[in-house]
């Protein structure tokens, strides 16, 4: 049993998988002064400090001349601003893009945690039950409605503080037509028209939070099942084919929850010349 769990430190969770799966809901492995830690929790933690210390090895004290980890750690968030820049706009990128940025890199390796060694494969004996001691945090729907709350909130202040109340409200419920292209009674009938498409709109805001979650979820939770039923079909080869799909589509889940959020706030606050600058003050 020893050499079995030695391995098991070490191996990718696709070497065991089985047809078991993952449980729909992260189990409580322990209490901390009193609040229940689950599996996904403790995953959070160790990347979480994983992420910190990367950072700081890699880039230690920012120089002018960079050095190769500094470079590397610039050169990959040069090209993730240059891609949302046009989305959130010149004036937006510097504000918003350390709370982008954070989604993007968090996201990412939470969603490739299912395919690190130990993920899956560490037992932990919960009252005479062997479950997952760490699990990827994505594919537990406490994270990824947390991370959509924090997307929205975060969309709230930009919106706020940038663009200010009278945009959002304009921007929801105002008329948009010309006056001086239509006649007065067309512009009314209009103006009923627009207040109602902001009522759907704002249901549409409010059902962020469902399907940015349950889009995360959903892929993640789906793709480490997946890896596990074809394990207990034909182990390693064809789990493992199926992890290097995973790699893919958590770097895409990643990028879309990030554009998102992206886009909903470019919606409001990404205007040329419009009222953001002059809210800004």
């Amino acid at each position: 049993m020893r050499p079995l769990f030695l391995l098991s430190l070490l191996a990718p969770a696709f070497v065991f998988a089985n047809e078991e799966g993952v449980n729909p809901k992260a189990t409580d492995l322990f209490n901390l002064g009193g609040i229940p830690v689950s599996n996904s929790i403790l995953t959070t933690w160790i990347l979480a400090a994983v992420i910190i210390i990367a950072i700081r090895v890699l880039v230690r004290t920012p120089k002018i001349i960079p050095s190769r980890g500094q470079a590397l750690v610039e050169g990959m968030a040069s090209g993730l601003r240059d891609a949302l820049e046009p989305i959130v706009g010149k004036s937006m990128i510097g504000k918003v893009f350390p709370t982008l940025c954070g989604f993007f890199i968090f996201i990412l390796l939470m969603n490739w945690s299912g395919l690190l060694p130990g993920v899956g494969t560490i037992k932990y004996d919960v009252h005479g039950h062997w479950i997952d001691a760490i699990r990827p945090a994505t594919s537990d729907l406490n994270t990824t409605l947390a991370l959509s709350i924090i997307s929205f909130v975060a969309w709230t202040y930009f919106v706020l503080r940038y663009a200010g109340f009278k945009v959002l409200i304009f921007d929801l419920f105002g008329n948009k037509a010309d006056k001086k292209e239509l006649s007065f009674p067309m512009w009314i009938m209009l103006s009923f028209i627009f207040l109602g498409v902001g009522g759907i709109e704002v249901v549409s805001i409010a059902f962020r939070l469902i399907s940015l979650s349950f889009r995360l979820y959903g892929n993640v939770f789906g793709g480490e099942n997946l890896i596990h039923a074809l394990g207990g079909i034909a182990p390693y080869v064809v789990p493992a084919v199926a992890g290097l799909l995973e790699v893919l589509v958590g770097l895409i889940q990643a990028f879309v929850f990030t554009l998102l959020s992206a886009v909903y706030i470019g919606l409001i606050c990404n205007h040329e010349g419009g009222h953001d600058d002059e809210h800004a003050h």
